[in-house]
Parts: C-alpha cells; structure tokens; sequence
C-alpha cells in the first residue's frame, strides 16, 4: 500500500474562499473565512485509472456532476487555518479510499454448538408436544 501524503496534490488544488455563515458578528460579516477545495478527480495526474475508480466508488456523495471533489471547511475563525483543515481532510479521504477491506472467513460451526442446538429443539419440540390437546 501506497503513502498518499508522499504524493503532493498541492498543485491539483483549487481553493474558492467566501463569507462564513452562522455566528461570529462583526468577523463573519467582513472576512472571507469559509474554504472551499475543489480537487478534479478525472483529470488527476497523480492518480491512475484503477484509483480513480477507487475514489469515485467511495466518495460519489461528495463528488459533483463535473467529477470534482469538494471540500468544504469554515470551523476556524482564519481562512488560512480553515485551508490547512480542508487539505488535512483531503488527504485522510484518500488514506481512506485505499485502504483494502480484509476478505470474511466463514467460520465452521463446532460439534459442541451443533448437539447444544439440537438439543433445544428437541426439548422446544417436547414443550410443544405436552401442549396438545389428545
């Protein structure tokens, strides 16, 4: 498995900033904080075909029409802080995507749980049976 922060998508990155939404006063009302990261999955250089299948199967609710992974941060009170969050983001995402999920093996039922489970339905049988009416 590959270390996805060996590769640097820096250059892959666009960064769209607006005014945040919700409470903050005067801050919220002037300064551009909220970061938005779009990274283009289709037209990666970084990524190979397979990978790119991989992204998209795993992250299709926050891909959009145009194949382009948006991320959206505005916890922080500074654009440049909300930034470094969004590529943190980005890059867990991805840590995320490749890793393989390991294959279930079926487990062989033991003799003991095979006779303790035929042994209940017979008892569950003789329960019912002292029910009936002759």
């Amino acid at each position: 498995m590959m270390n996805i922060k060996e590769l640097n998508f820096d250059s892959e990155f666009s960064f769209k900033t607006s005014r945040s939404s919700g409470a903050g006063g005067q801050n919220v009302n002037k300064v551009s904080t909220k970061v938005e990261l779009d990274f283009d999955v289709q037209n990666s250089a970084l990524l190979n075909e397979e990978q790119k299948i991989k992204v998209f199967d795993k992250l299709k609710n926050r891909i959009n029409k145009e194949g382009i992974l948006q991320i959206i941060v505005q916890t922080e009170r500074s654009q440049l802080a909300n930034k470094e969050i969004a590529i943190e983001k980005f890059y867990a995402l991805l840590e995320k995507c490749f890793i393989e999920k390991k294959k279930r093996k079926p487990t062989k039922l033991s003799r003991a749980s095979k006779e303790k489970r035929l042994k209940t339905k017979k008892r569950n049988s003789e329960i019912k049976k002292l029910r009936r009416i002759i």
